[in-house]
């Protein structure tokens, strides 16, 4: 017999939001996106698949409040009174934030999240690129265009990092093999940085692209 303060298996009181959702991040990082299904994490909770879903009536929803919970560990480092610098911060903070979930990237892609962190890290975006003169059409736009830029890299990061079971080559060594066995000798030329893993320069490389571009917006419309 159960007794009223031992749940029994499945029983919403045993369920809490906050808490489903760190399971769930955690069971990311042990066993990948594509493992997560909401019947693996009902198991990982010891409740029944039903329950998970009085607070989340999808698999995307449960998503969206993974994406919403990871930006809640965002913690941009900059105290620099240049903008830039101030942007520069918080693209990084982001890139970071997903990094420290595996498949985080691709948890995060396309969920739209409307939760505070979220709205917090746009917020803290628009109010750098606002002070610093922007318009607020531009600034918007420029907001968009760092969250994919920063999902996009880390996208593409994390995928470079996973290893192949069917014994195929890894990625830099397919582009190797490929741009060695045809006639591109610009490829060849770039070989050393497409196919290095130094994500830290590529991604400080187009950071600094991408302000530069903004930089000059700005001298356009003061």
């Amino acid at each position: 017999m159960t007794s009223s303060s031992t749940p029994s298996r499945g029983r919403p009181a045993r369920l809490d939001r906050a808490g489903t959702v760190d399971t769930a991040l955690d069971l990311l990082d042990d066993l990948g996106l594509e493992a997560l299904t909401m019947r693996r994490l009902a198991d990982r909770l010891d409740v029944r698949a039903g329950a998970l879903y009085r607070h989340f009536t999808t698999k995307q929803d449960l998503l969206t409040a993974m994406a919403e919970r990871m930006l809640g560990d965002l913690h941009p480092q900059s105290g620099a009174a240049d903008w830039a610098e101030r942007l520069r911060a918080l693209a990084r903070a982001m890139r970071l934030a997903l990094l420290a979930r595996r498949d985080g990237a691709r948890v995060f892609g396309g969920t739209h999240s409307t939760g505070p962190h979220t709205l917090a890290f746009a917020e803290s975006v628009l109010g750098v690129l606002r002070e610093a003169g922007f318009r607020d059409e531009d600034a918007a736009r420029a907001l968009m265009a760092l969250v994919n830029f920063t999902l996009g890299h880390t996208l593409e990061e994390q995928a470079a990092s996973v290893p192949h079971d069917d014994g195929t080559p890894a990625g830099p060594d397919r582009l190797r093999n490929a741009v060695q066995a045809g006639p591109y000798p610009n490829l060849q030329a770039a070989l050393p940085v497409l196919t290095g893993a130094d994500f830290d320069a590529h991604f400080e490389f187009a950071l600094d692209l991408h302000v530069a571009g903004l930089r000059q917006l700005r001298s356009r419309t003061e």
